[in-house]
């Protein structure tokens, strides 16, 4: 049976992470405000927006020497592995697919999101991208055992990553929808790194830094795209071409460059 005192911690969590990251204070600019220009909205010049993550992923590198924290790993390990011995659920495999697999069944059901497919489908890639790599980078260099003892590549929690990107992902295409769709999906994040905890696969403070990764490396992404897209635009107006052409009754070769 569940151990009912992490498990309501992390729900509480998720819950506060999705208040947090929503426009509920009016008059104010939020973590990832929009700012209109013509007929586009374009990220705003803030980078208030990645100091949750900044500050969650701080917290796991901290705990990673720090006793006071070690101890708080721990106590987690204690109540959820050694005081209730039990099997692994592999759920956490497939849920942390959850909250990204909604944006695109929520579009194909019709309710339609901030971005169209392949807009979405870019900044979806992208975050993944820029999560695999940093991921990766992460668990090398720093060597982390499991708490099974199964691998050195505990820190920080991968499944946990993807699950959050996902619930930003979700949160930030569906949030002029309802604040609801962010919130069920920070709930999935949330029962994601519960349960890579409850199978005693990662410490607490690798599912806190693979939380704050996962945030990160979407709102990196959905900042970046437009970006990116005006860049693509731009360089792909400027052309040159040599164009033939039949001109005093000979033919010709025209240079076309546009501006």
């Amino acid at each position: 049976m569940f151990a009912l005192k992490p498990l309501l911690i992390s729900v509480c969590s998720a819950f506060s992470l999705a208040a947090v990251a929503q426009d509920a204070v009016p008059g104010h600019l939020a973590a990832d405000t929009f700012f209109v220009h013509g007929n586009r909205r374009h990220p705003g010049k803030t980078s208030t927006q990645f100091l949750l993550p900044a500050a969650m992923l701080g917290y796991g590198f901290a705990a990673i020497r720090n006793h006071g924290f070690l101890q708080i790993n721990e106590e987690f390990e204690e109540e959820l592995v050694t005081e209730h011995p039990h099997g692994a659920i592999h759920a956490d495999n497939y849920l942390q697919f959850g909250p990204a697999a909604t944006v695109y069944l929520l579009g194909f059901s019709g309710i339609k999101g901030y971005h169209n497919l392949r807009d979405k489908s870019a900044i979806f890639l992208l975050s993944n991208l820029f999560l695999n790599a940093s991921s990766q980078l992460i668990k090398n260099a720093a060597g982390e055992m499991r708490p099974d003892g199964s691998a050195s590549s505990s820190f920080p929690s991968g499944h946990t990553a993807e699950a959050f990107a996902g619930a930003e992902f979700l949160r930030l295409e569906y949030k002029a929808v309802s604040p609801w769709y962010g919130i069920a999906g920070y709930a999935m994040a949330a029962t994601t790194g519960y349960l890579r905890m409850y199978n005693n696969k990662h410490w607490f403070n690798d599912v806190v830094a693979g939380a704050g990764l996962g945030i990160a490396a979407t709102r990196l992404s959905w900042w970046l795209y437009p970006l990116i897209q005006r860049k693509l635009s731009h360089a792909h107006l400027k052309q040159t071409a040599l164009m033939p052409r039949y001109a005093n009754h000979q033919p010709q070769l025209a240079l076309l460059h546009q501006f």
